[in-house]
């Protein structure tokens, strides 16, 4: 099984590129644009690659004010200010800044499954979990990718506790409903939330990628 189409093709990298430099995600990160866009040279016409800044660069909490969605900006719910401490857990990301994510897909087909069930079924399929900076910036470079009732959990990032316990919540990119905490005024903004590790949601896949490469 597979999940339904994203809407429009990756821009080339390249391009990805110089709409990271627009957005100022360089300069977050660190990076000059020179760099950025030398990477992105090398890499060529890569149909379907991902451009990402690893997550010690650029952390979620930065990125997510980047996303846009109806002209609404992205945020990351109030119950999450740890939100960058949710770290790569058991996959393995290039050691450099700059990264390329391939075959990605939003995993429709795993939605109402719960992260314990999803994560094994990723694996068999030989896939790995996105990030949750990886979410994001798929959603900087392919805003189309996210729809309602067709959203995504990034649960290649997780939080260990201090007693050496994960934390039972898992991020995950939806779009708010301008409810609770959230505030009337973000209804309709793409969000950075979380949904509990055994809990179901019929609206939510579970996006992952083929590989990482440097």
């Amino acid at each position: 099984m597979t999940s339904r189409p994203s809407v429009a093709a990756l821009p080339s990298p390249a391009a990805q590129a110089e709409n990271l430099i627009e957005l100022g995600v360089h300069e977050l990160a660190g990076i000059p644009a020179g760099e950025l866009r030398g990477f992105a040279e090398n890499a060529g016409e890569r149909d379907g690659a991902l451009l990402a800044v690893h997550p010690d660069r650029a952390p979620a909490s930065a990125l997510a004010p980047l996303l846009r969605y109806g002209g609404k900006p992205g945020f990351v719910v109030t119950d999450m200010p740890d939100v960058d401490r949710f770290t790569p857990c058991g996959v393995d990301v290039p050691d450099g800044p700059l990264y390329l994510v391939t075959g990605l897909d939003r995993g429709d087909h795993l939605a109402n499954w719960s992260p314990e069930e999803a994560l094994p079924a990723l694996s068999a399929e030989g896939r790995t979990p996105l990030l949750v900076t990886e979410g994001i910036h798929w959603l900087l470079q392919q805003p189309s990718v996210l729809e309602r009732n067709h959203c995504f959990m990034t649960i290649g990032s997780r939080l260990r506790k201090d007693n050496g316990a994960y934390d039972s919540r898992t991020p995950a990119l939806w779009i708010s409903n301008g409810t609770g905490r959230d505030g009337a005024e973000r209804r309709n903004a793409p969000k950075v939330g979380w949904c509990w590790w055994r809990n179901r949601h019929t609206w939510l896949g579970f996006a992952s990628a083929a590989s990482r490469e440097s």
